[in-house]
């Protein structure tokens, strides 16, 4: 009798990352800004309010402090203000937390950071839905937004992430937010975009926008100055580029995905529905054919997000201490402002790893255990590096290498995998530690 492994042996594998990069993102934005020739219409002493918002975008530091020099340089008093909606919790120092958390201080960026969940109404849109704006950028004389632009985690449209949304949504602050949801189940994304994005456009004092486009690799692949009235048109090329360049898990059909953390910082849903393929179904079923991820489950929250475990509601599966870390005061109310509550629903917890392996891949089909097709990746928004079943290593896409020889899962006495992935990469017991990542 044959007595077949509990679990599948692992390899280490690493994706090339292709794409352009911006050397000089400080530079780009300078000279965006410089050929909009803002000085024809801000004048020295004026107000500008600067749009940042709660997402974790590479260089937006460098991005906020060069936006904030050239408004100095023509004389411009700019002050920063969070975008983000009900995010930090809905408060205004939950907020301010949330800036500093990526290093947005008012020492980084040298300028005033005015953080408020106070609103103001600009009026109502053509249908006779109500516009509301932080008050700070609305009382200032000119506003500025700057925000990486990428596919949306829940609607499809010409426009998602990016300019668009933050002034609908995030400058919009907790009551904006609400107001652009509930506007969705009525109208669809792209009919609430049309209804107030050309509304929101005409009625805000706006200047000028820097869209930032990124790399799967999370570095800059492109800067964007854009005029306000570009914004619609624009930024849907800019949105067909990073569809192009995101992250991608390595493997179309996996039975058991364990991601390390979800969080804010991740993507605005926790996990990145695009790269998981449940963007349209929450919990598709598994024994559909065509499901990219049969199940997943959740093994942390990552620091930035403060306890907001929105995305777990995507997940079967987590180890207990994800529920502990949950505040579910703030992932409650992001949900239900996102008109998302599935987002915040709970998965099935066990306290280990070892428990949540033994039930999931038992749950993979007829293949038994030792065969299933697990990947373990540290989120899903880092998937330059990530661990596999051995048995994928037979049919790795185009830019996808093994790294050392297959090894055994390494779970420690208790049945826990280490904390993080990188670990297990940097341990020279799991194969050859001598990685660098491929880049085309």
């Amino acid at each position: 009798m044959v007595i077949q492994p509990r679990y599948p042996q692992v390899v280490r594998v690493v994706q090339a990352v292709s794409g352009p990069v911006v050397g000089d993102v400080t530079g780009e934005v300078e000279r965006g800004l410089a050929g909009m020739d803002l000085g024809r219409r801000v004048r020295a002493g004026q107000t500008v309010a600067v749009g940042a918002g709660s997402r974790g975008i590479s260089g937006m530091v460098d991005v906020l402090r060069a936006v904030v020099d050239h408004l100095k340089q023509l004389g411009a008093e700019p002050f920063v203000v969070p975008a983000m909606g009900s995010h930090g919790g809905g408060t205004a120092e939950g907020q301010r937390n949330v800036l500093a958390s990526y290093g947005i201080t008012e020492t980084a960026v040298g300028c005033a950071i005015h953080s408020s969940m106070e609103v103001v109404e600009l009026g109502s849109s053509p249908g006779g839905i109500p516009l509301w704006q932080d008050a700070a950028a609305a009382g200032a004389d000119h506003i500025v937004l700057c925000n990486r632009v990428k596919p949306h985690t829940m609607f499809t449209g010409p426009v998602e992430s990016g300019l668009v949304k933050m002034l609908m949504i995030g400058l919009g602050k907790e009551k904006g937010a609400s107001v652009c949801h509930r506007a969705v189940m009525d109208l669809g994304w792209p009919g609430m975009v049309e209804e107030l994005a050309p509304a929101l456009i005409s009625r805000s004092k706006l200047l000028a926008g820097v869209a930032l486009v990124e790399r799967a690799d999370e570095r800059t692949a492109r800067v964007a100055v854009l005029a306000p009235d570009r914004w619609l048109d624009e930024e849907q090329e800019l949105l067909t580029q990073a569809r192009r360049l995101m992250p991608r898990l390595p493997f179309d059909a996996i039975d058991l995905l364990l991601l390390d953390r979800i969080g804010k910082n991740i993507s605005g849903a926790g996990m990145d529905t695009n790269v998981i393929g449940r963007k349209d179904t929450v919990h598709p079923p598994a024994h559909h054919p065509g499901v990219p991820v049969r199940l997943i489950a959740i093994r942390g929250l990552t620091p930035e997000t403060g306890g907001n475990a929105i995305g777990l509601g995507l997940a079967e599966f987590a180890r207990s201490r994800v529920l502990e870390a949950n505040d579910a005061r703030i992932t409650r109310l992001n949900a239900l402002t996102a008109g998302d509550p599935a987002g915040a629903m709970l998965p099935v917890d066990f306290e280990t790893d070892a428990e949540i392996l033994d039930v999931a891949l038992a749950m993979a089909g007829l293949r038994p255990p030792h065969l299933a097709r697990l990947v373990w990746a540290a989120n899903t928004l880092d998937l330059g590096r990530t661990i596999c079943s051995a048995v994928l290593a037979e049919e790795l896409p185009d830019g996808v290498e093994v790294v050392g020889e297959p090894f055994d899962l390494p779970l420690d006495g208790n049945g826990n995998l280490p904390d993080d992935l990188s670990d297990v990469w940097d341990d020279p017991a799991a194969g050859n530690s001598d990685v660098l990542k491929l880049e085309a």
